[in-house]
């Protein structure tokens, strides 16, 4: 029998059988059951479909984790309508690249980003624009409490599973964001793996560390709500905060990006907090794979179980997991060498890691190759951009999705990510992983956070330089020399691998999920150069 996977039927489960229990602890102190929830949401459909929203319309949310944003995002997929999240951490040339090329109808914005879209009103397509405090946001916008102050009745179109519902664009690390179409059915069996991975049940409480916007927040607007579990809501992100939250709301389960657990980690240091609630804690963390030592600091210090996860916005994100318990005793420390890598594939995905022919290369934890997956979380396409969603699903190997990750796969199939193609050092002929080298500097005590990159050398093409952020905090005096940095590497690496240039930062450009910008580290180390030598 085929029923159709709608990501309507999250929400709709939840309120059928969880309907008297707390749904949302809302940033505003505020707290709503699954019915309150859904009766809010009902409301803003029936406003959002009076003013002219339809289905196929694309609907922007430019909001952090908040109440609002999990009713928004509902709101709008019940109409059918296409659920665009936004990064609110990007500038108003940003929002006017996204608002017009997704040809975005109405917004929906937190007062506290909505004056990054006040500039560019007059050169987007939007034409309805919604602010939670219309009070607190400059120019013409309509109140959202005064806007679901109503019954909440509203035509529920027709929908198919194939019809797209979510727009979600890339960090725009390499050039201008693109926007990654998703299907109901492509959200739904997301959210069905993500709940089966990450063990997810109705008596979890979430907290809200991962920024909703991002690829809908690793598909926890669905997972979360469709099991009737806890959502708890944040404004952002904090040490004391997370610590605080975890133990007055008894959070039992989050996700963490390396640098958020590093600032974690630095602040149980210093402050010596209570880690756990009622329930204990397990926390997922993705993209850099975190060094030993944060995993241990998370394992045998915060006393929470890590599971580390990896893939990308066109992959749903999450395509496989390290948390593979029958490869490793959980007393041992081994295991952290095990949670590093980014694993298995999940359930239903086809992931595999291919040479320049596209032949699956040997699982013997040496050779590197391509990661390629295929499975019913990938993407559909990117908006309106055939020829990039053709070469993304077709450069080694047809029918495929191409990550741009490099990786080696050991005898179980447990995959090691090495590098971003264009992140490898080609120096002298060698590759050399920039991964391998960071991780090497994590363990010095001076080192807080660094990124290697490939720099021009007149003798080798390229040479490893690391740009490093201090213990200390002051480049100007980070407690170490260049020269003891090399001196460092070259006790613990191949003679080839030794990192020769050394720049002390403040801080190191990310973008708004953690990801460090080594392109733009690249681009102005070889802004002199006629070409960069040794690009994969």
């Amino acid at each position: 029998m085929h029923k159709p996977l709608l990501t309507t039927d999250f929400l709709d489960r939840a309120r059928n059988h969880y309907g008297d229990q707390e749904a949302v602890v809302a940033t505003t102190g505020e707290r709503f059951t699954y019915e309150e929830l859904g009766d809010r949401v009902d409301r803003l459909s029936a406003a959002l479909q009076e003013r002219g929203v339809e289905k196929g319309d694309r609907v922007a949310v430019l909001d952090p984790n908040t109440h609002y944003h999990l009713e928004a995002a509902y709101a709008i997929m019940q109409l059918g309508a296409i659920h665009t999240p936004l990064n609110y951490r990007l500038v108003p040339d940003d929002f006017e690249y996204i608002l017009d090329d997704a040809g975005v109808t109405a917004i929906v914005a937190d007062h506290e980003h909505a004056e990054k879209v006040e500039p560019i009103r007059e050169s987007v397509p939007t034409e309805l624009y919604v602010s939670n405090d219309a009070d607190a946001t400059e120019g013409d916008w309509e109140d959202y409490e005064a806007l679901i102050d109503r019954e909440g009745e509203y035509d529920r179109p027709e929908m198919s599973e194939d019809d797209v519902i979510t727009i979600n664009y890339t960090s725009g690390t390499t050039g201008d964001p693109k926007g990654v179409c998703r299907t109901h059915r492509a959200e739904t069996i997301h959210a069905y793996l993500v709940s089966t991975h990450q063990e997810i049940r109705d008596d979890d409480v979430y907290l809200w560390t991962l920024p909703m916007f991002h690829v809908n927040g690793w598909g926890h607007i669905y997972a979360i709500t469709g099991m009737g579990a806890r959502h708890v809501c944040t404004r952002g992100v904090d040490a004391e905060g997370i610590f605080e939250a975890i133990r007055q709301e008894d959070v039992s389960y989050m996700c963490a990006a390396p640098t958020v657990l590093n600032m974690l980690s630095d602040y149980y240091d210093e402050h010596d907090p209570e880690t756990i609630g009622a329930n204990p804690v397990r926390v997922a963390t993705a993209g850099a794979a975190p060094p030993e030592a944060t995993i241990r600091a998370v394992e045998d210090e915060f006393g929470w179980y890590l599971k580390h996860v990896y893939g990308a916005t066109e992959t749903g994100p999450l395509i496989t997991t390290s948390d593979c318990r029958r490869l490793f005793d959980e007393d041992a420390s081994e295991r952290f060498s095990i949670k590093k890598r980014q694993g298995l594939g999940y359930l239903g995905t086809d992931v595999r890691v291919v040479d320049e022919d596209g032949e699956d290369v040997p699982r013997d934890d040496a050779t590197i190759g391509e990661i390629v997956v295929r499975g019913n979380q990938v993407m559909d396409s990117y908006w309106e951009k055939p020829e990039a969603t053709e070469e993304a699903f077709n450069d080694r190997l047809e029918g495929y999705y191409h990550t741009g990750d490099l990786a080696m796969v050991d005898e179980h199939g447990m995959l090691s990510i090495q590098d971003r193609k264009k992140d490898i050092i080609i120096s002298g002929g060698e590759n050399i992983s920039t991964i391998e080298l960071e991780d090497t500097l994590f363990d010095h005590p001076e080192v807080a956070d660094a990124a290697v990159i490939p720099a021009p050398s007149e003798k080798w093409g390229e040479t490893p330089k690391a740009f490093i952020v201090p213990a200390s905090g002051d480049p100007n005096d980070p407690g170490v020399t260049p020269e003891e940095i090399t001196e460092f590497t070259r006790e613990r690496l191949a003679g080839y691998k030794v990192i020769h240039e050394v720049e002390f930062v403040k801080n190191l450009p990310t973008t708004a999920t953690g990801k460090t910008q080594k392109f733009e580290l690249r681009e102005r180390e070889w802004e002199d150069e006629e070409s960069m030598v040794g690009q994969g």
